[in-house]
């Protein structure tokens, strides 16, 4: 009966994991740029290819990524996260899409997606290490 009752829990866990990210909406990067106002808040994936990587600012990482779509400034996203990837890594970004955050001094965002995690594309269960760097 006990063995029972850790496979029910079991299954139980992994449908409730499988629900929680049935929601995401995947995206161009054109398109969270695009359909900023209507996605705000929500949870997207992208794919993409990490352009430039600053790291450790204001407790935080800033990636940029872009996908190939868009033009001029609807071409790259600026994600937010505790993971941090490199410049050329391919990834897999889910994360809040976020308007008009206003971290101060003269630093405001029209547009992020944040609280962020990474997967390489071709590995879609290694997230990235958290970045250390100051």
């Amino acid at each position: 009966m006990r063995l029972y009752k850790e496979a029910a829990l079991a299954i139980l866990l992994m449908f409730g994991f499988s629900v929680a990210h049935a929601g995401d909406i995947t995206k161009s990067v054109e398109a969270v740029n695009l359909e900023k106002a209507a996605l705000q808040g929500q949870v997207v994936t992208i794919h993409g290819t990490v352009t430039k990587a600053n790291n450790g600012i204001m407790k935080r990482n800033f990636i940029h990524i872009e996908d190939g779509s868009g033009e001029g400034e609807t071409a790259s996203l600026i994600i937010t996260s505790e993971e941090t990837a490199k410049p050329g890594d391919k990834v897999i970004v889910t994360g809040t899409v976020a308007l008009d955050t206003d971290f101060g001094f003269g630093y405001l965002y029209p547009l992020l997606v944040e609280k962020a995690s990474f997967k390489q594309a071709g590995d879609a269960s290694t997230p990235h290490a958290k970045s250390h760097d100051h």
